[in-house]
């Protein structure tokens, strides 16, 4: 990091704007082709919501092959295939060994640092960085384009730069407070896709009836939600409905689908209905299911709010518990977001085909992905790309 510029004798080759996976990636692709490399970065401090995201485990990518890994970029697939064939889940676990970190994979594939912290990659990462002579300044913020060039306000005031070639990866419109908040989509000057929440929980308006059960997380279940389904933990608060298993269905949450929970994944219907039959004595209805399906509190509440009066026969409801929710909480909650600058104004090397020089990368383009280390991988692979091509066209251009 460095102190406020001169900004009169500024004089800058290749600029990056935001520090975050993609911008970081960018500029050493850009450094490694021989540029010297300036990293603009609004907040005090770099890789804000990176570092947020490994403090309970930074997962960086998923253990698949290359054709599973893709298939979970909907859409924006077809666009992020050859990016992600050059940096997919095993170049970006060779990249993490190759700044120290010790790598490990989880019984779903999901690959976390031994460390499971983000903090220690990232003082490695700038490290190597700095010592390529990439120049990091903080509290520098892109506000748009003056007199041709990028108009950064800095602590010095503000300046013009007129850099050979720029990536932009000023991210999403999610967690503005760690330096994601869309206010680029304003001011960038080309075809822009709404933003939309990605990964964020889901608002359900619950009765009294379930507040004793908020914090309590609902396991072995799959949920379902329009053409999509998600075996994953979730938990039930005060806002609605949270956690790995929900984020996946956000897509179809968010455009009204109904939600349905399979409380008894593992059983089928008649076998539900043969352990139900069972005699039940003087057992109550909470009990006797216990018992007999062993369902937890937190399941049996929920079923007893989204479901009364309950009919005779329990098992469909059981496999497929409707649950009536008010769609997914404010995008500034969310993971990441969908929308975003479009393939349409971009060409193959992501850059802007209304301004030549101009790259784009990471979630300030139109894509989204489920959590489970896709959003981080492509996150790098398109700051990786977009830093190659833009040093290729500094070259052809220079």
């Amino acid at each position: 990091m460095t102190d406020a510029p001169d900004i009169d004798a500024l004089q800058v080759d290749s600029l990056v704007i935001g520090a975050g996976p993609a911008g970081l990636m960018a500029a050493e692709a850009l450094a490694r082709a021989g540029r010297r490399v300036t990293v603009a970065e609004a907040k005090p401090s770099p890789a804000r919501k990176f570092l947020m995201a490994g403090k309970s485990g930074l997962n960086l990518t998923r253990d698949e092959a290359p054709a599973a890994f893709l298939s979970h970029y909907g859409d924006a697939a077809p666009h992020l295939a050859p990016m992600l064939a050059e940096f997919g889940p095993s170049e970006a676990q060779d990249w993490a060994r190759g700044l120290g970190q010790d790598l490990f994979t989880g019984s779903t594939g999901r690959v976390f640092p031994v460390a499971m912290k983000a903090s220690p990659l990232l003082r490695a990462w700038l490290a190597r960085l700095a010592d390529m002579g990439v120049t990091l300044h903080t509290r520098w913020r892109w506000t748009g384009w003056s007199q041709g060039g990028c108009r950064i306000e800095t602590p010095g005031g503000t300046a013009v730069l007129h850099p050979r070639v720029t990536v932009i990866a000023c991210g999403g419109a999610s967690w503005a407070r760690l330096g994601s908040d869309g206010a680029w989509a304003e001011w960038i000057g080309v075809e822009t896709a709404p933003f939309a929440p990605s990964n964020a929980a889901l608002r359900v308006e619950w009765s009294g009836h379930m507040t004793r059960h908020f914090g309590q997380p609902l396991k072995n279940i799959a949920l379902t939600a329009g053409n999509i389904t998600s075996r994953g933990e979730v938990t039930l608060s005060a806002k609605g409905i949270e956690g790995g298993g929900i984020y996946p269905l956000t897509p179809a949450l968010r455009q009204g689908a109904p939600l349905c929970i399979d409380l008894l994944p593992d059983l089928g219907a008649q076998t539900i209905r043969q352990r139900i039959a069972r005699p039940r004595g003087k057992a109550s209805l909470s009990n006797h299911l216990r018992k007999t399906l062993k369902l937890d509190p937190a399941k049996i509440a929920l079923l007893m709010e989204c479901a009364r009066p309950l009919p005779d026969d329990l098992a469909p409801l059981l496999k497929a518990l409707p649950i009536p929710h008010q769609g997914p909480r404010p995008m500034d909650e969310a993971i990441s977001t969908a929308g975003g600058v479009t393939f349409a104004a971009l060409d193959d090397a992501l850059m802007l085909r209304a301004r030549p020089g101009t790259f784009i990368a990471g979630e300030m383009l139109d894509w989204e992905a489920p959590t489970g280390g896709y959003l981080l991988t492509a996150c790098m692979a398109t700051g990786l790309w977009a830093g190659r091509h833009a040093a290729q066209w500094a070259h052809d251009h220079g």
